[in-house]
């Protein structure tokens, strides 16, 4: 089975995932410090539009009032379980025409996914493509 790159992740016949080379940029970064390092984070996690993006609302606050970043616990918080979610990341897979699908929604002051879901063999919902 073949895999390529492809705008930051790894393309097969059967599944994309996150490339590991961008998941490591993002887990071997310091805490944040600065508003241009902020803006590095936003920039490195832009590619992925799953889960992570959706915590990064606590930083939007920050980088909308246009000072200096002053980093908080808060902040803190989001950018350790952004990595934490970096640890293992989901794979989407190709959908299963005779599988029902399922759409997640999740909706936030700035902020709105979608995603569609299918239960695996084991019961486990796994993101499609």
């Amino acid at each position: 089975m073949s895999s390529n790159k492809f705008l930051g992740f790894i393309v097969t016949s059967k599944e994309i995932h996150l490339d590991p080379d961008k998941i490591k940029a993002i887990q071997v970064m310091q805490s944040l410090k600065t508003l241009k390092e902020l803006r590095g984070l936003q920039g490195r996690l832009a590619y992925d539009s799953t889960e992570s993006i959706g915590s990064l609302s606590t930083f939007y606050k920050v980088n909308e009032k246009r000072h200096l970043f002053h980093r908080d616990d808060a902040c803190q918080r989001v950018f350790e379980d952004i990595k934490e979610y970096l640890i293992k990341p989901p794979v989407l897979i190709a959908p299963i025409s005779r599988k029902l699908f399922l759409l997640c929604v999740t909706a936030m002051d700035h902020y709105l996914g979608a995603l569609f879901v299918q239960n695996n063999d084991k019961g486990f919902e796994q993101v499609i493509y």
